[in-house]
């Protein structure tokens, strides 16, 4: 299992997910550009002393990401999803991809996935926030793959 960035334009986010990964054992993938420098203190004090034991790779963009990744399918996390989180039957090798914060995941990403996901909400909700968004996903594919610590 591993968790993937699109194109991240909130610090603590990052730093978030940084925590998130290191906590579960996880690779983190973060598709660049970012609405921020990694050296922003937001993002540091978000990942506290948890930044060295994160996996973090870094991609210059999507093709970058694309030809680099491991095998595993690409689950995109979208509010436009198909498959209701419950639903949806992980692979121990997926790839769960988080669009930015500001915009979501554009079309050309959504195309290249392979299986979509939302999170569902009580009606009138919009959104939640990247990391708690990445948060429940990750734990709820490691609980149906067995990949808990």
């Amino acid at each position: 299992m591993r968790l993937a960035l699109f194109q991240p334009a909130i610090p603590q986010n990052v730093g978030a997910c940084i925590r998130l990964s290191a906590c579960f054992g996880m690779e983190l993938h973060v598709i660049e550009p970012a609405g921020f420098r990694f050296d922003d203190r937001a993002m540091k004090r978000a990942a506290l002393d948890y930044g060295p034991l994160g996996h973090m790779t870094r991609h210059a963009d999507w093709e970058t990401f694309q030809h680099d990744r491991a095998p595993g399918r690409l689950v995109l996390f979208t509010t436009k999803g198909a498959t209701p989180l419950q639903d949806f039957a992980f692979e121990a090798d997926d790839v769960l991809l988080f669009g930015s914060e500001p915009t979501g995941a554009p079309d050309y990403v959504h195309a290249a996935a392979d299986e979509r996901v939302v999170i569902p909400l009580k009606a009138g909700a919009r959104s939640l926030n990247l990391s708690v968004s990445a948060g429940i996903a990750l734990f709820e594919a490691l609980r149906k793959t067995g990949g808990l610590p």
